[in-house]
């Protein structure tokens, strides 16, 4: 999702490690898919879940280096680490909010909740961690507003043009995907500059308009009402599929399986 690779990348040690040690730019349908599998599984996975957990971390354990004035990072730095995963969180409520219809308060604070339950699976430090939903927003605000950057690593998420055809539309001849990509292009950066805060549009440079935030809310009324027709089953990624129905066969501990709400 451009928005969650941009507003992780847009932290400025997480950015720094993205343009030095990913190869996420030279193959980018190919990592989406590898990174998305495995993070699901940290909360979908049941009694595996912090199994998974563990080999998700382990991939970021030779994640180092140093930036221009030579001061050292790590992947794993208790700050960085759990940005990302609170970008994750705010994913599900930014997408529910404008495509699934809206999160109830009552839900946000259950989402709070879980997503607190699946960080703790990486065995990592819980002191960045906000203690609560309404200290979350202050931190999310906070971040937005101090932290956050434009950088190199999120300027590289947000351009999309030239993106080569994807392994699994083999199909498609080149000479449609060239003009059927650049007229989705438009459409997937558009639509991701409405989901920014209004701090982050003006951090990057992005235009929005009255206009253009009516007609995004109009876009994502439809899209729910749309959903809505989907069978339940098939709104869900396999391994959420598989983990939902696990929960519904068992009590599950919340710990073990964190949360049944991520985006499927």
């Amino acid at each position: 999702m451009l928005w969650t690779g941009s507003m992780q990348n847009m932290h400025p040690r997480l950015g720094l490690a993205v343009e030095q040690h990913s190869r996420f730019f030279g193959e980018r349908w190919k990592r989406v898919f590898r990174s998305f599998y495995p993070i699901l599984g940290v909360v979908y996975d049941g009694a595996r879940a912090r199994e998974t957990a563990v080999e998700v971390r382990g991939h970021h354990t030779a994640i180092r280096g140093a930036d221009d004035s030579g001061a050292a990072y790590h992947a794993l730095e208790q700050d960085v680490f759990y940005w990302a995963h609170a970008v994750f969180f705010m994913t599900m409520i930014r997408f529910g909010d404008r495509f699934m219809g809206g999160v109830p308060e009552a839900a946000r604070r259950q989402l709070f909740a879980e997503h607190v339950q699946w960080y703790a699976l990486y065995g990592l430090s819980m002191r960045p961690v906000p203690g609560s939903w309404e200290e979350f927003q202050t931190y999310w605000d906070d971040m937005c507003s101090r932290v956050l950057v434009d950088n190199k690593a999120t300027r590289d998420v947000l351009d999309l043009a030239g993106l080569p055809k994807p392994h699994f539309l083999p199909a498609v001849p080149q000479a449609l995907w060239s003009p059927l990509w650049s007229l989705l292009a438009r459409g997937l950066g558009w639509l991701t500059t409405g989901l920014y805060d209004p701090v982050i549009r003006d951090r990057l440079g992005l235009n929005w308009s009255a206009l253009d935030e009516r007609l995004h809310r109009v876009l994502g009324r439809a899209v729910h009402l749309v959903f809505r027709l989907v069978p339940h089953d098939r709104r869900f990624h396999p391994r959420a599929r598989a983990g939902w129905r696990r929960s519904r066969g068992a009590v599950v501990d919340p710990v073990e399986s964190p949360t049944r709400h991520l985006p499927g």
